[in-house]
Order: C-alpha cells, then sequence, then structure tokens
C-alpha cells in the first residue's frame, strides 16, 4: 500500500515537471521570435561576414572576429568605430531623427537577451 502510493507521487511529479518544462519550452520560443522582417537588409561588404542589430542605434554592427571592423557601427556604406563617431555623421543624425529610424525594433526577447553594444 505505501508503494502504490509512493509510486503515484512520482508519477504525478512527473507529469507536473513534464507540464512545467513544456511551458517553459514554448514561452521560450516565443520569446525568441524574430523581428528581422521589420530591419534594414544586413550589409552585403566583404570586410564583415557576422553581423548584430544594435537596437539602441538602429544600425547593423560589425561580429565578425577576423574583421578588423569588428565591433564597429555600419551605416549609409560606411564604418564607424565607436557610438560617437556614428553620432556625429551628419547623414546617421538625418536617419535617426527621421520617420525611417529603425532603433527599438529588438531581434530577440526573453531571459538574458538584449541590445548589442560595442566599443565607447
Amino acid at each position: 500500500m505505501q508503494i502504490e502510493k509512493e509510486v503515484n507521487i512520482v508519477g504525478k511529479t512527473r507529469k507536473i515537471m513534464a507540464g512545467i518544462t513544456t511551458t517553459a519550452l514554448t514561452f521560450g520560443l516565443i520569446g525568441c521570435g524574430s523581428n528581422s522582417a521589420n530591419l534594414p537588409p544586413k550589409p552585403k561588404d566583404s570586410n564583415c561576414d557576422d553581423w548584430d542589430w544594435d537596437d539602441d542605434k538602429g544600425v547593423w554592427a560589425c561580429d565578425d572576429d577576423s574583421s578588423s571592423h569588428r565591433g564597429h557601427y555600419y551605416y549609409g556604406g560606411h564604418y564607424y568605430n565607436n557610438k560617437n563617431s556614428l553620432s556625429k555623421s551628419s547623414a546617421y543624425k538625418s536617419y535617426k531623427d527621421s520617420s525611417s529610424f529603425k532603433g527599438g525594433i529588438k531581434t530577440s526577447s526573453g531571459f538574458g537577451s538584449g541590445s548589442k553594444v560595442f566599443g565607447g
């Protein structure tokens, strides 16, 4: 009789844990959904093969470990080695003040996500 109760408890615990795991995975996958359809296309530049979207700046940043441009922002066909140089660009200032500014578009969400931030 005691063994039956223990087996029953273990069975119920497994069902509860399976439900919790399924729910967590479902929300995790939903939270990692991409809004990349709203983003401008990734740059096609032979100097960088890996790009990350910087949500705060609304531009792509090079994340290619083998590139001399790693950590640089890219806008209007030009690399900017830090936020300050990007912000000084008149073309970027016009873009940032326009209705076409794409800042605020996160490519993923959930635990541990956020904007990619490079350099000072």
